[in-house]
């Protein structure tokens, strides 16, 4: 598990713009469970493919007509029982940080895995996850 001074700036950089932190396996299911709104679930971690692309890719996501109603991230190797819990919910894609999950009506309908994200500039990144808004997003 990484020390919180490591990855408080990298939480920060999501929950500045909106995010709300799950930080137990039972708020990832109450926020998760039976929802009918479409939700964003980010898996950060400290890895340079987090801080170049996936961070920078999904904050660009979100200047867009449509956009997720709620916006939730877990911080792998630091809020491990949320973490968990939410790759759970991401099946039946493996463990993957980071990642990204879209999810409408409670239902897992748009995934990227680590090897999406590496290597792929934030901009793609960003619109890759505006085509999924504007399809699952009102």
């Amino acid at each position: 598990m990484y020390p919180l001074e490591i990855v408080q700036p990298m939480k920060n950089d999501l929950t500045s713009v909106g995010f709300e932190e799950l930080l137990s396996a039972t708020a990832v299911d109450e926020a998760l469970v039976s929802s009918p709104e479409t939700m964003l679930l980010v898996v950060n971690s400290v890895c340079g493919c987090a801080a170049g692309n996936m961070r920078p890719g999904v904050k660009m996501s979100l200047n867009h007509s449509k956009v997720p109603s709620k916006l939730y991230t877990v911080f792998a190797g630091f809020d491990t029982d949320a973490v968990q819990q939410a790759r759970k919910y991401f099946l039946p894609y493996p463990p993957s940080s980071p990642s990204i999950a879209l999810f409408h009506q409670g239902a897992l309908v748009h995934f990227i895995e680590r090897h999406h994200i590496e290597g792929v500039s934030a901009s793609l990144i960003a619109e890759n996850l505006q085509a999924a808004y504007d399809e699952y997003c009102s």
